[in-house]
């Protein structure tokens, strides 16, 4: 909150003068996806204000200036990869799919060739979908930050593609430790 508070001020403005809130929702860390969720739903509860959500994915592949059939593939870490699946246009995304793939799944969703494009925002897999040896054109570009989080947010908000405050969860994608490893697991 003091970052906020102290951003507000370096530009001349207070928290009366926000419009709305666009979030990044996911996926991520669990711990910085919940505090940062918190902090938006607090802001947005007490100012009233508007709630949109961005995914990390829909971001990296809004970003990488493609369109049409686009996958964005993010390093989920223990040899697993965040996938998400868009038709992009005009600077906005349609999401198709998000799943969890593993390594396997991933070069199988890259042999088939229905793709445009792969953007992939993590270094960490080019050589992995290099080696897919597929017909998909594989496009390296940095994990998006606040910047494009709060461009498309923008888009979205003057939309109205809003959550409410209770609505507003994070999209993990991946379960948490605690249900992967829980003794009653089903």
């Amino acid at each position: 909150m003091p970052t906020i508070a102290g951003l507000l001020e370096r530009h001349g403005h207070t928290a009366k003068d926000l419009d709305g809130f666009a979030v990044a929702s996911g996926p991520g860390s669990f711990t910085g996806l919940r505090v940062g969720l918190s902090a938006v739903k607090a802001l947005a509860e007490v100012l009233s204000k508007p709630i949109t959500t961005v995914s990390i994915l829909e971001a990296l592949a809004v970003s990488s200036g493609r369109q049409g059939r686009i996958a964005a593939a993010l390093d989920a870490g223990r040899s697993e990869i965040f996938w998400g699946l868009y038709q992009v246009s005009g600077g906005s995304a349609l999401a198709t799919n998000q799943e969890l793939l593993s390594q396997e799944e991933f070069a199988r969703h890259l042999s088939n060739g229905a793709l445009d494009c792969l953007i992939i925002g993590d270094s960490a897999l080019i050589e992995l979908a290099s080696s897919a040896q597929g017909k998909t054109r594989v496009q390296p570009s940095a994990r998006p930050g606040s910047e494009v989080i709060a461009r498309i947010g923008l888009r979205k908000l003057l939309a109205g593609e809003t959550v409410s405050v209770e609505a507003l969860d994070a999209n993990y994608i991946r379960r948490s430790d605690a249900e992967i490893f829980s003794k009653g697991k089903s």
